[in-house]
């Protein structure tokens, strides 16, 4: 069985640590760590990385890996290694915000650099140190500032392997995304590993329905692969959307929505108003295509320009295994 060395320590197949990998220090000397719980059973298998908290905000991520941790379903693994990053940017993390405290977002800091800012240190210590020792990822996101995500699993396209692993988990949307330059999911290709991501709920909340899917989700993936016995049976649907799309606003005003992320949509219907706060205007919003809304904004005063409804779109004959 293979070796799995985490910031110069190895751990043994059977053998369960937690570690703290040092990234640096706040103003004040006091250190901060990244907390990493290292699964192994005895039989060879696949090293799956479980990480959230990438953007320190988006605390349903850190809520799916703290359930999973306290499921005790690493302790059971049939084969196969499990590393639960429940934060990955804690200087996020404690001052509620999604980037850490120079302003730079670690998602688009990859590979990082040990002497650079803050998220390239971050990011460095992922790439380095936790990167090359799996096979595949699941990164645990949110929607962005004040914007809702159904729960949804994200694969570039191409990718053989994170179409599998989406399949597996089996969220109630799947979609294609591109990867985006400097991020983790590039990086990540670059070193010859998939990283999918699940997107649920919204920055600052924790949405029960986001956690229980991205619980369920984990445990279908680790049964796909032999890693443990039981999964919940996928209950839903499973749409797959092969493009996206955004609908912004033509005017600024208060923004009131009529439909939410999850419901069908069809082409001119109207999803929301835009009206003007002396009520001298008021626009509807339509839908520019047929598809399904897998995100929208909850914030009432919108400018023009703003995003406030992402649409996903099926291609006809496209599948999820194509």
């Amino acid at each position: 069985m293979r070796s799995l060395t985490i910031d110069e320590q190895e751990i043994a197949p059977g053998e369960n640590r937690f570690l703290e990998l040092s990234v640096s220090r706040l103003p004040s000397g006091t250190p901060i760590h990244m907390p990493v719980h290292v699964f192994r059973s005895k039989v060879d298998g696949p090293t799956v990385l479980l990480s959230g908290g990438m953007h320190g905000d988006e605390v349903n991520g850190i809520e799916i890996i703290r359930k999973f941790l306290d499921s005790k379903i690493g302790h059971q693994l049939q084969c196969g290694s499990v590393i639960a990053m429940p934060i990955i940017n804690v200087y996020g993390f404690i001052n509620f915000s999604r980037d850490v405290p120079d302003g730079k977002d670690v998602n688009r800091s990859f590979p990082g650099s040990p002497e650079g800012s803050l998220a390239s240190m971050v990011a460095h210590t992922l790439t380095h140190k936790i990167l090359p020792e799996i096979d595949f990822g699941l990164d645990f996101h949110t929607g962005g500032a004040s914007r809702t995500n159904f729960p949804q699993i994200r694969f570039a396209p191409n990718d053989q392997l994170g179409a599998e692993v989406a399949k597996a988990f089996a969220a109630p949307f799947t979609l294609h995304s591109p990867l985006i330059a400097k991020s983790f999911r590039e990086t990540a290709k670059d070193l010859g590993k998939s990283v999918v991501v699940f997107e649920g709920g919204e920055t600052l909340r924790i949405d029960p329905k986001t956690v229980s899917e991205g619980m369920d989700g984990i445990r279908r993936v680790l049964k796909h692969f032999g890693m443990i016995n039981k999964a919940p049976q996928q209950m839903h649907k499973q749409h797959f959307f092969t493009r996206s799309t955004w609908l912004r606003a033509d005017v600024s005003g208060l923004f009131r929505h009529r439909k939410a992320s999850g419901k069908e949509v069809k082409l001119d219907q109207t999803l929301g108003y835009i009206s003007a706060p002396d009520n001298q205007y008021s626009v509807k919003v339509k839908s520019p295509e047929n598809g399904y809304i897998i995100g929208h904004n909850n914030f009432p005063l919108n400018h023009k320009g703003d995003a406030l409804f992402h649409i996903g779109v099926k291609e006809q004959g496209e599948h999820l295994n194509s």
